[in-house]
């Protein structure tokens, strides 16, 4: 069989090469424009929320609820030191994931928040925390910064049993609008109690536990912090939890709250 010329051959092989560059030069970029679209689409596409009816917030035309008693949600944890706190979690895992951060030189916590409340039988909100023992004082000056925030949010000090959304807790709040109250729930799962004082947006709160007994302290306008209201009891094995934490009262919007001069002693009596 007679060969053929090489000269031929490299023609042949030159074609050859052409073909599969050109084949390549209109198959690479179909290959990038599909793979950008899949990026812009998986970023782009909206995340749909549902939010349960029994969790919208109060209105002209609509009554907040009490959840149903099998409803719970998995709190997310970060097991991460911020400022004087151990950790931080979105207890009862808000529709829209919380945040915090700590300014050393101003000495300012500024907590981001979603969650339809801090009542009834389970919570949802951003909560800084440490472990502790024994008796205890908590104080801080509270701002809101969005002065058109809802009148119901919460800022709070609050000791809680544990992480879970139902968890036994005692607390003292300062809302929006100013209202203040030492707040209870005396087991887990159970509807919150209250007692709540006369006066309207105190510029500090704390809230003091000496054995059983936990009591509300304030200050109006940067006096001496005194105790008002009764003192009530509730007992809580240890150890347990103890922080600032903020809800905005909005199931899937978030607002913010800025708690400064925090002040956390392992002591009865340290209010100030």
């Amino acid at each position: 069989m007679p060969s053929t010329p090489i000269s031929v051959k490299s023609n042949y092989l030159f074609r050859y090469i052409r073909s599969i560059k050109n084949a390549c030069s209109m198959l690479l970029p179909a290959l990038v424009l599909c793979a950008t679209s899949n990026v812009t689409s998986a970023q782009t596409k909206p995340v749909k929320v549902e939010v349960p009816d029994w969790a919208l917030p109060g209105s002209p035309t609509h009554k907040q609820i009490p959840p149903p008693l099998d409803f719970h949600r998995a709190t997310r944890t970060e097991n991460k030191r911020i400022g004087i706190f151990r950790g931080q979690s979105d207890i009862g895992a808000a529709l829209v994931p919380g945040s915090s951060g700590y300014n050393a030189a101003t000495r300012q916590y500024t907590i981001t928040s979603a969650g339809y409340n801090i009542w009834y039988t389970r919570d949802e909100f951003h909560y800084l925390w440490k472990k502790m023992s024994g008796d205890l004082s908590l104080a801080a000056d509270i701002n809101f910064p969005d002065k058109e925030g809802f009148f119901d949010r919460k800022a709070v000090l609050i000791i809680r049993q544990s992480l879970d959304d139902d968890s036994k807790e005692a607390m003292v709040a300062l809302h929006g609008a100013g209202l203040m109250h030492l707040a209870w729930r005396p087991e887990k799962g159970r509807s919150l109690k209250e007692m709540r004082v006369e006066q309207k947006s105190a510029l500090r709160l704390g809230i003091e536990k000496r054995g059983d007994g936990f009591a509300i302290y304030i200050s109006m306008a940067g006096e001496p912090m005194k105790q008002v209201g009764d003192i009530i009891q509730l007992h809580f094995d240890e150890p347990f939890y103890v922080g600032i934490g903020f809800c905005s009262h909005i199931p899937d919007k978030t607002d913010i709250a800025v708690l400064s001069n925090v002040v956390l002693e392992n002591a009865a009596g340290k209010v100030r």
